[in-house]
């Protein structure tokens, strides 16, 4: 339950005062706990794979895949990636790297190429749990592009010259690959030594190691690596679930993506800590099959970003689906317009759905809505303090700001994460001497509490709930030889809420099209990283000191797509 904030009455700063304690325990060790008091309830439904779990089952399979990768030789703080959309062994891995202690590496389902070299190297992934395929990407075949010496390589001990740290690939389905283990293979039954080995170095782990890896881009280039432990993200899975009011037997309905600390935090840890069941409609988020598995399962509560909610309401079969077991939920990723919010309450009988704030690097959430505020509190504010946080909001000189003002917002608490991994400088940068991450974000908070997100110090653009930084596009387009300089903005987009464009200066003598710099990006960057509109230009506006104008590219691109 979320509990008033103490606050100042004249500064902007608040902390979430609760007589609720906070779990000092492992993943591990709590997933036992609440497998032995919950075994008979359903624990994960996947309804694309047509699998089920209860929570005995779950911790069987768990624990037998946990003793599988120790079993390959795997020790205390390896990294093992997991490129997979929703799947059961997403789900699986994530509490078996828990119990095993290991780190988890969520990499983005819709990486290519590039992306997918750069995160396995940046945190030595030792292991990778990859899917077969997924939409267009053939994961498969971009593996044995980045490492062909796959093909002659003994299962479990690659060694690739452009993976360096990478010594096995296991992969998911029934089918053979060279070079490759099979996940199912490490679900066998293990031997009563592995599993006491298992629980002895249960009981050896802290929640304050690190447990997980998640990328978020940075605003001078590649992603950064935020390393999350276990009383990060355990604890603001919990929070959150009590937030929503969730209780044992509510079954969660979670189409958003795992890789995201919205799939895995809010959704997975949010329904573990509270015996509650997690609910996968597909691989991928699709309206007609999350409608569908909200009417089929009687879901009580459903998660998504508002193009999510919006496209579910205006499915042309929307009308066929019984939600009246929805009961509460989380709406996330950007801001949600009024009549959207209504609409979710009214037609999809969300009475209770909430909105939530916060970033990768804080676990993520900091501020949420009650399921009890009045709908221009949820639409206008992204709510007050999480429990056991505090946050200030600062001016450009650190100091906080009076009640109203604007200025940056600043976390401080359990939530915030260990460091960027293997980058102490990006750390210190990110989180200061006395404990505050600074989010970038420019917030106030009223009087009673309720913070208001105003805009963003960087230019980040959010794109359908995905958080982009155009200076990791702009870096990647000037590999191009033809491209002398780049600027990438977001502008508006009814869709999407933003899309990215590029204004290129190319170098003389050469001429590209729009389609060639798409072509360019398709297959080693995401596919939302790639510019919907591309404008060739002689020159960026520019200051009397030679700094870019990048607002000015905004006002001009606005101007034209109004006329357009």
């Amino acid at each position: 339950m979320i509990n008033p904030a103490s606050t100042s009455v004249a500064s902007s700063y608040v902390h979430g005062a609760s007589g609720v304690p906070l779990i000092g325990d492992t993943i591990g060790r709590h997933f036992d706990a609440i497998c032995a008091r919950h075994g008979d309830r359903e624990a994960v439904i996947d309804l694309g794979q047509q699998r089920r779990l209860r929570y005995a089952d779950l911790r069987e399979q768990v624990d037998r895949l946990a003793c599988g990768l120790l079993r390959l030789g795997l020790v205390n703080g390896d990294r093992v990636g997991i490129w997979s959309p929703n799947r059961i062994e997403w789900t699986l891995l994530q509490f078996a790297t828990a119990k095993a202690g290991l780190v988890l590496v969520n990499i983005n389902p819709a990486y290519r190429l590039s992306e997918l070299e750069y995160a396995l190297n940046r945190v030595g992934c030792r292991a990778l749990v990859s899917a077969s395929q997924f939409k267009s990407s053939d994961y498969l075949a971009m593996l044995a592009e980045l490492a062909p010496e796959l093909r002659d390589s003994s299962p479990g001990a690659l060694t690739a010259a452009r993976l360096p740290a990478l010594q096995m690939v296991i992969r998911l389905g029934s089918d053979a690959t060279p070079g490759m283990l099979n996940f199912d293979d490490l679900l066998v039954a293990p031997s009563d030594a592995e599993r006491q080995a298992l629980q002895a170095l249960g009981e050896r782990l802290q929640f304050d190691d690190p447990v997980n890896i998640q990328f978020t881009s940075g605003t001078t280039g590649n992603p950064k690596g935020a390393t999350l432990s276990h009383h990060n993200i355990l604890n603001n899975g919990y929070f959150v679930g009590e937030g929503i009011h969730l209780v044992p037997g509510d079954k969660v309905c979670i189409p958003v993506p795992l890789y995201h600390c919205f799939g895995m935090v809010m959704g997975n840890l949010g329904a573990l800590t509270h015996g509650a069941a997690m609910v996968y409609p597909g691989e991928a988020f699709d309206p007609l099959a999350t409608l569908q598995a909200v009417a089929s399962e009687r879901c009580t509560a459903l998660y998504g970003v508002p193009t999510m909610f919006i496209a579910q309401l205006d499915h042309p079969r929307f009308a066929e689906f019984d939600l009246s077991s929805l009961r509460t939920g989380i709406m996330a990723g950007s801001p949600c317009p009024v009549e959207v919010m209504r609409a979710v309450m009214s037609r999809m009988n969300i009475g209770g759905v909430t909105i939530a704030y916060g970033m990768t690097e804080t676990s993520p959430v900091s501020f949420q809505t009650a399921v009890d505020d009045p709908v221009d509190c949820r639409v206008g504010t992204v709510g007050r303090i999480h429990p056991h946080v505090e946050v200030k909001i600062v001016d450009g000189q650190g100091h906080i700001v009076a009640r109203g003002e604007t200025g940056e917002l600043c976390t401080r608490g359990y939530p915030v994460m260990l460091g960027y991994w293997g980058d102490e400088a990006k750390t210190r940068e990110a989180i200061d001497s006395a404990g505050w991450m600074h989010t970038g974000d420019l917030a106030t908070l009223d009087e009673a509490g309720y913070c208001r997100i105003v805009g963003r110090i960087k230019d980040m653009v959010i794109r359908g709930g995905e958080n982009i930084y155009p200076r990791e596009i702009e870096e990647f387009l000037y590999r191009h030889p033809a491209i002398a300089d780049v600027q990438v903005v977001g502008v508006p987009d009814v869709k999407f809420g933003e899309e990215l464009c590029a204004w290129i200066i190319l170098r003389p003598g050469t001429c590209l099209a729009d389609d060639d710099i798409r072509s360019y990006c398709r297959g080693q960057i995401a596919h939302y990283k790639i510019p919907r509109h591309i404008r060739f230009v002689d020159g960026f506006p520019m200051t009397v000191t030679g700094k870019i104008q990048k607002f000015q590219i905004r006002e001009a691109m606005l101007k034209e797509l109004a006329g357009s």
